[in-house]
């Protein structure tokens, strides 16, 4: 990665920069998704854990206690901002691209997941791969 990404939540108390390349530049439909997103695809990076320094405050953290194998998502306590999404089983963090201080870095998703769950009027690039769920795993 030629310089780090740097981001933080709508309020300012949470602070971060990113200073690994990202694995994954993706948008997801799923419903839990357009929730936290306010209606529409979330859009995301999988990043790897220790390329991501918190540089000020620390997120608070949610996990649904009704639903078995349930993500971790952190959030800035003042605001609310959703900065990242932890999926158990996966070892990357997913970073909420609408963090970025500046978010054309993201560059768009190459892929698009839960495509099944989404609204009919979600617009999916024509030249980027669609799931209905998630993609096969190598």
């Amino acid at each position: 990665m030629s310089k780090e990404m740097k981001g933080g939540c709508f309020c300012g108390a949470i602070r971060y920069a990113v200073t690994s390349k990202p694995k994954l530049k993706a948008q997801c439909h799923c419903r839990a998704c357009q929730y936290f997103a306010g209606g529409g695809p979330n859009y995301y990076m999988l990043i790897s854990p220790e390329g991501l320094h918190f540089s000020r405050g620390e997120p608070g953290t949610y996990q649904n206690p009704k639903k078995s194998g349930a993500v971790t998502r952190s959030f800035c306590r003042t605001c609310g901002t959703h900065i990242t999404t932890k999926r158990p089983g996966l070892r990357e963090l997913v970073l909420k691209v609408g963090t970025l201080d500046d978010p054309d870095e993201f560059g768009g998703p190459k892929i698009a997941i839960f495509c099944e769950e989404k609204q009919d009027w979600h617009l999916i690039p024509e030249d980027i791969p669609a799931f209905d769920t998630l993609p096969p795993q190598n």
